[in-house]
C-alpha cells in the first residue's frame, strides 16, 4: 500500500539551491555555497551543547599547536647550550618531552571532540535529506530519476562522511599548526615571517586558481556518477524487458557510456591536484631556501644565535608538512563538497506542510472534471513545459461512494495516470479531480488517513517483523486485529510461519513471494480502512499459483468501498458496477459490462479477444 500527494512548493523558494535545477527542472538541484553554508548551520544548531563543543575543540586544538610549536624553540635551545657547552640540557629535554606528551594529547582531544560534533552533523544531514525525499510529490522523485535519489542518498553521504573523516583531522592540524608557527616566528624575527609573505601569493594564486576549476569538475563526476546509477537501476529493474526485446547490448552501451564518463569527469578532477602538486613544490622550494639565506645573513650579523635560527629553521620545514596537507586535502574536500552540496540540494527546498483543506467525511465519492496531463520532456508535465503528448486527455469520471469502476484500454492507454490522478501522484495540467468535494491535491495528510488508498503491482515487503510492516497502515492495531486482516485476504502462508507476527520478512527476514506480498499489501489497506481504494493491475500475479485467494483477497478489499481498478483482466471489469474503457487518454466508452459487450464497440473487441485468449 502506497499514499502520497504533491505538496506545493514554497512560494519564495531559495534562488542559491537551484543552480542546476534551472536547465533541467526535473532534477535535484545542487545547492550554491550560501545555502549549505545555512543548512550546515541550522543542522549544528539541532545538537544540544554543539557551541559548547566546539569551542572546546578550538581551546584544545589551539594549545595543542602552540606546544607543538615550542618543540622546535627547544631543540634550538639545545643547539645553543651544546655551542656554549654549558652541559645542562637535562631541563630542556624534560620540557621537550613534557611539550611533545602535551601536544599529542591536545591535539588528539581536540580531534575527538570535533571529529563528533561532525559526524552528529552528518547523521542529520542524511536523516533530514530522506525525510525530505519522502515528503517529496512522487512525480519530481519519478521525473529527477531514482537513481539520482539513492545516488545522492549513498554514495554521497558516504563520499561525504569519508572525507570528513579524512579530512577534519588534517584541516584542524593544519590549521591550527601554520596559525602557530607563524606567531612562533615572528616571536623569533620578523623576516622569516617575510620569507611566508612572499611565498604566500604563489600558494594562494595556485589554489585561487583550483578553486576556480575544481569545484565544477567534481560536480560533473558526481553528477555522472548519479546518471551511471540511475542507468544500472534501470538496466536491472528493467531486465525482463530488456531481454524479451534483445536490448541487452543497447544497454550495455548505455552503461559503458556513463561509466566512461565518470572515468572522463574524474580525470579531469584530478588533472587539476596534479597541476596544484607542481605550483606548491615549488612554493616550498622558495620557502626553505628564502628560509636558508634570512638565518645565514641573522647569524652573521649576530643578529640570531645558530640555535634561535635552528629554531627558526625547523619551524618552517614543520610549517611545510600542514601546507602540503593543506593542499592535498583540497582534492578531497572538493569531492566532500560536490557531494554535500548534492545533499543540501534535496534538503534546501523541502514540501511546505499542507494544511487541511476542510473536506468533510470520508465518503469515497469521485469526480473528475475535464481533466487533462501530459509527460514533458523533463519527464512530467511543468507550466513552462509543453507536453510531448496527452496521456490523459478531457477526461470526465462521476464515481458515486461505494461503487467499483474498472479501467481498461491497451497498454498505452493512459489507465495508470488516470490512477495516479485520482490518487492524487501527479497534478491534472488542467482540470480537477476532486474526493469527497476537494481536490485531491489539496488534501492534507491527515486528511487522506482513512479517504484513500493506492496499491501497485509493485509492493514492497519492508525489513522487520511483520507485525512490524503491517502495522505501518495502523500503529495501534492489536495483534487480532492483524491475524483478522490476513485471514480476510486469505493468505494462508501466515500459518506456516514459525513465529506468526514476530517472523522477520523482507530484505533481511523471511523472502515473500510476489502474491504474498500483493496479499500483504492488501491487509496494510484492510487496516487503514480507506473509503476510496485504487488498485493499478494490484492482482497481476492471479495467473500464478495462488490466483484464487488474491482475486478473492482484493473483493474483501474493494467490499463496501468505493474501488478504481486498473484492469488487466476483463473478468474484473465483468463484476465492476461501470466499466471505463480507454484509448489514446481518452474515454471512449463506459457503462454496465453488458451493455458495452452489446454495444459492438471497442470494449466487445477486448471481450471476444480476452475470451478466445482465455
Amino acid at each position: 500500500m502506497m499514499s502520497s500527494q504533491p505538496q506545493p512548493r514554497d512560494s519564495a523558494p531559495d534562488r542559491g539551491a537551484a543552480d542546476t535545477a534551472a536547465a533541467n527542472p526535473a532534477r535535484f538541484p545542487t545547492a550554491s555555497f550560501s545555502t549549505v553554508r545555512r543548512i550546515v548551520a541550522t543542522q549544528i544548531r539541532r545538537i544540544p551543547g554543539a557551541r559548547r563543543e566546539f569551542w572546546l575543540a578550538m581551546f584544545l586544538l589551539t594549545t595543542g599547536a602552540f606546544a607543538n610549536v615550542l618543540v622546535p624553540r627547544q631543540l634550538g635551545r639545545i643547539v645553543d647550550e651544546v655551542v656554549a657547552d654549558d652541559g645542562s640540557i637535562m631541563m630542556i629535554a624534560v620540557w621537550l618531552v613534557v611539550l611533545a606528551l602535551a601536544s599529542a594529547v591536545l591535539s588528539a582531544g581536540g580531534l575527538y571532540v570535533i571529529g563528533k560534533l561532525i559526524e552528529r552533523v552528518i547523521s542529520n544531514l542524511r536523516e533530514t535529506m530522506v525525510g525530505t525525499a519522502l515528503r517529496l510529490p512522487a512525480h519530481e522523485v519519478e521525473a529527477a530519476g531514482s537513481g539520482d535519489l539513492v545516488s545522492r542518498a549513498t554514495d554521497d553521504v558516504a563520499e561525504l562522511s569519508a572525507a570528513v573523516s579524512e579530512t577534519v583531522p588534517v584541516l584542524s592540524k593544519s590549521v591550527f599548526m601554520v596559525i602557530a608557527t607563524a606567531i612562533a616566528l615572528l616571536a623569533i624575527d620578523w623576516q622569516f615571517i617575510a620569507v611566508i609573505v612572499v611565498v604566500a601569493p604563489i600558494y594562494w594564486l595556485s589554489v585561487r586558481r583550483y578553486l576556480q576549476v575544481a569545484p565544477a569538475r567534481y560536480v560533473a563526476q558526481r553528477e555522472s556518477m548519479a546518471q551511471r546509477a540511475r542507468r544500472v537501476l534501470e538496466a536491472i529493474h528493467g531486465g525482463p524487458t530488456v531481454r524479451a526485446y534483445g536490448w541487452e547490448e543497447a544497454m550495455h552501451q548505455r552503461v559503458h557510456e556513463t561509466s566512461t564518463d565518470v572515468v572522463t569527469y574524474g580525470y579531469s578532477a584530478r588533472r587539476t591536484m596534479m597541476t596544484l602538486s607542481l605550483w606548491v613544490w615549488l612554493a616550498e622550494f622558495l620557502l626553505l631556501f628564502g628560509g636558508l639565506l634570512v638565518g645565514f645573513f641573522v647569524v652573521d650579523r649576530g643578529v640570531l644565535t645558530v640555535g634561535a635560527v635552528t629554531a627558526a629553521l625547523l619551524m618552517l620545514i614543520r610549517l611545510r608538512g600542514p601546507i602540503m596537507a593543506l593542499m592535498r586535502v583540497l582534492d578531497t574536500v572538493q569531492a566532500g563538497y560536490a557531494s554535500l552540496s548534492r545533499i543540501a540540494g534535496v534538503i534546501a527546498r523541502p514540501p511546505r506542510p499542507v494544511p487541511d483543506a476542510g473536506a468533510g467525511p470520508a465518503r469515497g465519492e469521485v469526480v473528475v472534471k475535464n481533466v487533462s496531463f501530459g509527460y514533458s520532456t523533463g519527464g512530467y508535465s511543468t507550466a513552462n513545459a509543453e507536453p510531448a503528448q496527452l496521456a490523459v486527455d478531457q477526461v470526465s469520471l462521476d464515481i458515486p461512494a461505494g461503487a467499483t469502476v474498472a479501467v481498461v484500454g491497451a497498454s498505452g492507454a493512459g489507465k495508470t495516470t488516470l490512477a495516479a490522478l485520482v490518487a492524487g501522484l501527479r497534478v491534472p495540467d488542467s482540470g480537477a479531480v476532486l474526493v469527497d468535494g476537494t481536490e485531491v491535491a489539496e488534501l492534507s495528510d491527515r486528511e487522506r488517513v482513512g479517504r484513500l488508498a493506492m496499491v501497485s503491482q509493485d509492493v514492497y515487503v519492508f525489513s522487520g517483523t511483520l507485525r512490524e510492516d503491517l502495522t505501518l497502515a495502523r500503529p495501534d492495531a492489536s495483534d487480532a486485529e492483524l491475524l483478522v486482516a490476513l485471514e480476510t485476504v486469505e493468505a494462508g502462508w501466515f500459518d506456516e510461519l514459525a513465529d506468526g507476527l514476530d517472523t522477520e520478512v523482507g530484505a533481511r527476514g523471511q523472502q515473500l513471494g510476489p502474491v504474498e506480498a500483493q496479499q500483504l499489501a492488501l491487509a496494510r489497506v484492510l487496516l487503514a480502512d480507506p473509503s476510496l481504494v485504487i488498485m493499478d493491475e494490484a492482482t497481476a500475479e492471479a495467473g500464478s499459483v495462488g490466483a484464487g485467494e488474491l482475486e478473492a483477497g482484493a473483493a474483501a478489499v474493494t467490499a463496501g468501498r468505493t474501488a478504481i481498478i486498473v484492469a488487466h483482466r476483463l473478468d474484473q471489469a465483468a463484476q465492476a458496477d461501470c466499466v471505463v474503457v480507454m484509448d489514446g487518454g481518452k474515454v471512449i466508452e463506459q457503462g454496465a459490462h453488458d451493455e458495452l459487450v452489446a454495444a459492438g464497440g471497442r470494449y466487445t473487441e477486448l471481450w471476444q479477444a480476452w475470451s478466445v485468449g482465455r
